[in-house]
């Protein structure tokens, strides 16, 4: 794996460029050789394209400073722009002008698409002869070698073959690879998982997944040609698309990230590569098949690692197993005596101190939160996460405790 490209995918969550800076020396640390940079609506555009910008987008300052600093840590970066290859690409063929099109004879959707790719690829050749672009395999799997050939398209850009499962199809993928040879592509890429790809809400890291994953696809490099596989990305999806929630944000995922790249940095996974990013972390333990380490470490963004994990494991449960299944709350403060506002006054003590001290517990953990995510974060996504994963259940634990003042002030 010469080159290993960590992807930040930033249509959702997109850090502050003053984070991205800070963690740049890490990643080069940890066996980064690039960046595979998915703006979307955070570039600066100018002119007819700015209504594309989103509010929190990066100034041409911040971008300049960004990419200036990763060419001093050694880093390539390669922009990855939405275009044909990831909208809307699975109707090809559906559209009134497509219909017609393929009422020809001889046309196909696999030349619809290919005449596309083929068409943007020759015009990106016009104009900068060094650049080769690189596509998602997608489409371009289930197509005839006889189409991919007769295209045209293997001699201008290079595939990226994706897969994020723990047991990825080693033989399977080692054919494809095979098959795109024999089509006249000259080099391929491998697009591996380091967060992302586990759950489209998940909140915390799966490390284990993750690592397998990077552990398959050390496999099929050894069973390709050696001069075929270009590099790797290891892929950090924030959203599964535009309009979808949140998944686990950066920071939360360094450590999936750290053992990720040491694994393909050395080849493979041992205790020594365990213990190598435990010292570049700062951390004392890192589980692996577990989402628990709870464990400080110093890298950027810890605290956020850290109280996010807290709050995922143990806010609902906690809050539950207050309003659930304790049995004062059950059988006497129900949703019938809470909106008869009844409640017996001896009762009251088995529980009243538990809820408030329980509500002061976490409010004072998501403030602290809130806090360290500002120093990463713009508030509309901090605003988004804390609705997602924090506002349910706490407003739910408030509720009951307004309710049992109501009650109390009621009864006096």
């Amino acid at each position: 794996m010469r080159r290993r490209l960590v992807h930040l995918d930033l249509k959702g969550a997109a850090p502050r460029a003053q984070y991205l800076e800070q963690v740049l020396p890490l990643l080069r640390t940890l066996g980064a050789t690039g960046l595979l940079l998915e703006y979307e609506d955070t570039f600066p555009y100018t002119g007819s394209l700015e209504l594309l910008q989103a509010p929190h987008a990066y100034s041409p300052v911040e971008l300049r400073a960004l990419l200036s600093r990763a060419r001093e840590q050694g880093l390539d970066v390669v922009p990855l722009v939405q275009s044909f290859g990831h909208m809307e690409v699975y109707y090809l063929g559906e559209g009134e002008e497509s219909q017609q099109w393929l009422q020809q004879e001889g046309n196909t959707p696999e030349k619809l698409y290919l005449s596309h790719i083929k068409a943007v690829a020759t015009c990106l050749a016009s104009s900068y002869p060094m650049v080769t672009p690189i596509v998602w395999d997608d489409m371009l799997r289930g197509m005839s070698e006889a189409a991919l050939a007769e295209s045209g398209v293997p001699q201008l850009v290079q595939p990226m073959i994706w897969d994020y499962a723990a047991d990825i199809d080693v033989e399977g993928k080692v054919q494809l690879i095979e098959k795109y040879r024999r089509c006249g592509f000259s080099k391929v890429w491998f697009a591996s998982a380091f967060k992302g790809a586990t759950g489209v809400n998940q909140s915390l890291t799966l490390i284990g997944h993750h690592l397998r994953n990077q552990l398959e696809w050390l496999h099929v490099a050894r069973r390709s040609p050696a001069d075929v596989l270009e590099g790797i990305a290891l892929t950090g999806w924030q959203r599964y698309d535009h309009f979808s929630v949140l998944c686990e944000l950066l920071p939360v995922a360094i450590p999936s990230l750290a053992v990720c790249l040491q694994a393909l940095k050395n080849g493979g996974y041992s205790e020594q590569v365990k213990e190598n990013v435990e010292n570049l972390l700062g951390m004392s333990n890192l589980e692996i098949d577990t989402y628990m380490s709870t464990c400080v470490g110093t890298f950027p963004g810890n605290t956020i690692f850290t109280l996010v994990t807290e709050v995922s494991f143990y806010l609902k449960s906690s809050v539950d197993e207050l309003l659930e299944r304790n049995r004062y709350v059950t059988g006497w403060f129900s949703p019938y005596h809470r909106r008869r506002k009844i409640i017996h006054p001896i009762i009251m003590h088995h529980f009243q101190p538990d809820a408030v001290s329980l509500l002061s517990k976490w409010n004072a953990v998501v403030q602290d939160l809130t806090v360290a995510m500002e120093q990463v974060f713009h508030s509309c996504a901090i605003e988004e996460w804390m609705e997602e994963n924090v506002h349910p259940t706490l407003q739910k634990l408030q509720q009951v405790v307004d309710d049992l003042d109501e009650a109390i002030k009621a009864q006096n």
